[in-house]
């Protein structure tokens, strides 16, 4: 009896000491799971398919969606602060809600409670009207309804497109109503719906003004956006404002150093496939980032610092 107890004693301590260590270099032994902050059909949400299913067949394991909805990306961010830092938790997001987000709310976690591990992709974006609206232009919306002494109704994506069109509506002295979205197919339904005069929206965007049911009324990036050269941007209207959505791979803190080792050499694999740039820039239509740790590291650093600096104004 004695000698049965301590043979099954030493079998126990030796699985115990070995298996932590096997699971760890043998990362994924299992299937991982890429938290996104919008609903089925968005732009990030493709992105983030699209990506998984390319990083499965690099890692030999499965990758499943989970769309973690609300508060602009920071009910996700707060679930991903309290996953496990094992790998099996990353979230492919956009970086507002770790850099503007916690200037203007308060939560349940900070900036240094993740690891930017890359970049991915700039997502196009802009804000739209319903194709038969009476403007073609921001400037002209709020002087139509500044001239009809109406409230615009607007669609916001997140916090940094939400303030922004804050400040134009106050600089035109025009009433604004507001209403949060769950992604980029919600603000085109309220849009096309005619329950929002206006609406911000990513990428998704292209498709449903070539298909004629809506307009693009001001580009949110630096630029104009190639495929729609004609609509000005914000600060070409007269705004000085710019809104990014700069999505990138987010891990908690502490990723274990296995994992993360796993996942980097994906992320550099996939940032070197042309197959893969095509699907982000011509699938997509989202804009090409610079890949790798220490660039998103620094993205996020900067990022951070300039809208906390902008909020303090």
């Amino acid at each position: 009896m004695y000698k049965c107890n301590y043979r099954s004693f030493c079998v126990a301590l030796l699985m115990a000491i070995t298996v932590p260590m096997a699971s760890a270099a043998d990362y994924p032994s299992r299937p991982i799971t890429f938290l996104t902050m919008v609903q089925p059909g968005a732009q990030i949400d493709r992105l983030a398919r699209g990506l998984s299913q390319r990083m499965s067949e690099i890692l030999g394991q499965p990758i499943n969606v989970k769309n973690v909805t609300g508060s602009h990306g920071t009910v996700m961010a707060t679930e991903l602060s309290r996953a496990k830092p094992d790998g099996y938790s990353i979230g492919v997001t956009s970086l507002t809600a770790y850099t503007y987000a916690p200037h203007h709310a308060k939560l349940s976690y900070k900036p240094e409670d993740f690891d930017f591990l890359t970049l991915v992709a700039l997502n196009s974006s802009g804000f739209i009207s319903k194709s038969d609206k009476p403007w073609n232009t921001l400037k002209e919306a709020f002087e139509w309804h500044k001239s009809n002494d109406k409230a615009m109704v607007a669609m916001f994506h997140g916090a940094d497109d939400r303030d922004a069109i804050t400040r134009i509506a106050k600089l035109e002295g025009v009433k604004l109503s507001l209403i949060p979205s769950k992604g980029g197919p919600s603000v085109i339904k309220a849009v096309t719906g005619g329950h929002a005069d206006v609406g911000y929206v990513g990428a998704i965007l292209y498709k449903h003004v070539e298909a004629g049911t809506i307009k693009l009324i001001a580009a949110a990036l630096g630029d104009r956006l190639p495929p729609i050269p004609d609509v000005p941007t914000l600060r070409e209207q007269g705004y000085d404002e710019q809104v990014e959505m700069i999505v990138g791979l987010v891990a908690p803190k502490g990723i274990d150093k296995d994992a993360k080792a796993a996942l980097l050499a994906a992320a550099d694999t996939l940032a070197n496939s042309a197959e893969t740039q095509d699907f982000i820039t011509k699938n997509l239509l989202m804009r090409p980032v610079q890949w790798g740790e220490a660039h998103a590291d620094e993205t996020a650093k900067v990022l951070y610092d300039t809208f906390g600096e902008q909020a303090n104004m």
